[in-house]
């Protein structure tokens, strides 16, 4: 229950820019172009590996700003613009969306961060409920994400909240069985792949002790993964973050992971209701930008896995789960990366 997803994939890419486009109007600027339009580039790949799409939401937002001449409100979206960020993985065209965006990223010799969360119940009804329809759909929607990539390089960040809702108690207990039972058969199938790199998710540093999730990770396969991932799109210092990764590793064979960084630069929210304070939290601010070198041998990296700018849900003001917010946008980008 720490925060909601965005929404994935090229057919989501007119949605977005429709959301985009809207915000833009309202604000009084300009549309985007079709291709983005901001120029943006890929990264130092010694450091950073990862791909940047020049085209997502921050990127289209830059290039209506520059178009409306708003160039100060541009020079601070293109610092989230021209980090690599997470591409979720839609319900309706796994095979393709997979396809394009390890394509994308294979051209500019880079790895594509893809984020899976479509398990079914996911989200115990909340702003980001939903999710495959039956436990064959979401085999078959996972065969299609491994089509999808097939020998190209991706990082894999599996099913934010699967593990810890069951453990928390959020997904109803006639639920779980299946649920191990997929997320350990997405293991196997995207492990086997030549080139992707899995990561289980595995809560965060404000949720509870390690002692209890570390064996309902490995129900869920977390031993053939790669390892696992923390703090996703949740606000936890990196410091915090690493503390609670290194004492889970401890429990599962010391497993490697990685850590969301996208909008842990001041730490989380402690105002207003508890349980909701994961949901669009003012005065939040950009974290590490993404890379390979960490500060511990057992962070694989740090990743922006949750897109800065996209709405956690209705809340405060947001517009739905994973739509474009540029006016929380910027404001995460008032403290430096």
């Amino acid at each position: 229950m720490y925060g909601t997803r965005g929404v994935g994939a090229w057919a989501a890419a007119a949605v977005g820019a429709a959301v985009l486009l809207a915000g833009c109007s309202s604000a009084g600027g300009g549309g985007a172009k079709d291709d983005g339009g901001a120029g943006i580039t890929q990264r130092p790949k010694s450091s950073d590996p990862f791909w940047v799409n020049p085209d997502g939401n921050a990127a289209r937002q830059v290039a209506a700003y520059e178009k409306a001449g708003r160039t100060a409100e541009a020079d601070r979206i293109r610092r989230i613009a021209e980090q690599p960020t997470g591409e979720w993985i839609g319900p309706e065209n796994p095979e393709a969306e997979a396809r394009g965006f390890t394509e994308a990223a294979r051209k500019a010799d880079r790895t594509a961060i893809l984020v899976l969360y479509n398990v079914p119940h996911r989200d115990c009804g909340q702003f980001s409920q939903g999710g495959a329809a039956d436990g064959d759909a979401y085999r078959a929607w996972i065969d299609g994400v491994a089509r999808g990539i097939g020998d190209r390089h991706a990082t894999v960040v599996l099913e934010p909240d699967a593990v810890l809702h069951m453990v928390d108690g959020c997904t109803p207990s006639r639920f779980h069985e299946e649920r191990y039972d997929l997320l350990e058969g997405a293991v196997t199938t995207l492990t086997a792949l030549k080139n992707t790199t899995v990561y289980l998710d595995a809560g965060n540093p404000g949720w509870q002790h390690p002692d209890q999730i570390f064996q309902p990770l490995q129900r869920a396969g977390v031993d053939r993964a790669d390892g696992f991932a923390v703090n996703v799109s949740n606000f936890y210092s990196t410091q915090d973050a690493i503390a609670y990764g290194k004492q889970l590793s401890a429990k599962i064979g010391g497993k490697h992971f990685v850590i969301d960084t996208s909008r842990n630069g001041n730490g989380p929210y402690t105002q207003g209701d508890p349980g909701q304070r994961w949901c669009n939290p003012p005065g939040r601010a950009l974290g590490e930008a993404p890379t390979t070198r960490t500060a511990d041998p057992l962070v694989d990296a740090y990743l922006w896995v949750k897109r800065p700018g996209e709405s956690d849900g209705s809340c405060k003001g947001g517009p739905k789960a994973g739509e474009w917010w540029a006016a929380y946008a910027l404001g995460l980008t008032g403290a430096g990366i």
